[in-house]
């Protein structure tokens, strides 16, 4: 596979040089990936309004199977749109615990044909 060369998310200047950090590793660069497509609320990037999930927005739903399958939709839609030539989404799960939403993302990584598991946890 070819050496990656991409922005690091979050965001950061590298401090040796003043430059932006780069990605080299390609499975940390599609969790980054995944992890901007699942925190993004919708509206909010310039030229882009309909990127993300809105999922963070979920923190503040009433805690229901219908909130946490509307979450899980909602995951699954952003992903598959945004994602599609990077990953395979294999499943999503959404847990409402308390003031908790865990999120489970099983997806293949195309290029490599392997599968991952990713686990994020919003809170307010």
């Amino acid at each position: 596979m070819a050496i990656l060369n991409a922005i690091r998310f979050p965001l950061r200047i590298d401090a040796s040089g003043g430059r932006l950090h780069e990605e080299r590793d390609y499975d940390a660069y599609m969790v980054q990936l995944i992890k901007q497509v699942i925190l993004t609320n919708l509206g909010e990037r310039i030229n882009r309004p309909d990127f993300g999930s809105n999922t963070r927005r979920m923190v503040f739903a009433p805690n229901n199977p219908a909130a946490t399958t509307y979450s899980r939709t909602l995951v699954y839609q952003a992903l598959t749109t945004w994602l599609d030539g990077y990953i395979g989404v294999e499943d999503v799960r959404v847990d409402a615990v308390d003031e908790t939403l865990a999120i489970t993302v099983e997806y293949s990584v195309i290029a490599k044909g392997e599968r991952r598991f990713l686990n994020l946890e919003l809170t307010p």
